[in-house]
């Protein structure tokens, strides 16, 4: 048996007008402590992750495919309405909107049974369905495995900011989907709650 770490916080994906498509961790309580990293995917496919320190870069890259890393700053700020991201190259703005799809079902799980990677293998093929692009459970980098338990979902209503001097364009739906690991996050752009688990090997 290898070691089960746990990550609980929010994830925000969406993408852009200008074709650059984002997922955002925000983490409140993890290995790592409290921490954000973005990963971002342009449209010519290049695949960048924004990291506030090498240890947790190596860590996340390790977990997932990238085809460059930048080192330096990563912030989120949360509001009831709305969040802000900053990091290398990266200035974001966003509003917050209604319950995104299936938050309906997804508050219907109890919060013990919503993150258990027995569960998460379980649903896997229906989740898969229901949201294309999106699975719960999954073969990671380097052996790992992985499981994602979401339990609350908004959508990102409006959306402004720039990445490497360019207008970002607005937010726009998540398509194509990226190619950091097994899962995107759903076209449909939002931010969820979620509790995030890797076995390691």
């Amino acid at each position: 048996m290898g070691e089960r770490v746990v990550f609980t916080g929010h994830i925000a994906g969406f993408g852009t007008g200008s074709g650059v498509r984002f997922v955002v961790g925000s983490w409140l309580t993890s290995p790592f402590g409290r921490f954000a990293d973005v990963m971002v995917e342009t449209a010519d496919g290049v695949r960048t992750l924004l990291a506030p320190s090498r240890e947790i870069a190596d860590f996340v890259s390790a977990t997932y495919t990238f085809d460059r890393t930048e080192l330096g700053t990563v912030t989120v700020d949360h509001a009831p309405d709305g969040f802000g991201v900053t990091g290398p190259g990266l200035e974001v703005a966003g509003t917050l909107g209604e319950p995104a799809p299936f938050d309906w079902l997804l508050r219907l799980v109890p919060a013990p049974l919503s993150r258990a990677p027995l569960w998460l293998r379980a649903i896997d093929p229906v989740a898969s369905r229901l949201v294309s692009g999106v699975h719960t459970a999954g073969s990671a980098g380097n052996g790992r495995r992985e499981y994602y338990g979401v339990r609350r979902t908004r959508h990102i209503a409006t959306l402004r900011g720039e990445f490497q001097g360019a207008d970002l364009g607005g937010v726009a739906a998540l398509d194509p989907p990226v190619r950091f690991g097994f899962s995107s996050a759903p076209p449909t752009p939002q931010m969820v709650s979620v509790t995030t688990t890797i076995d390691l090997p």
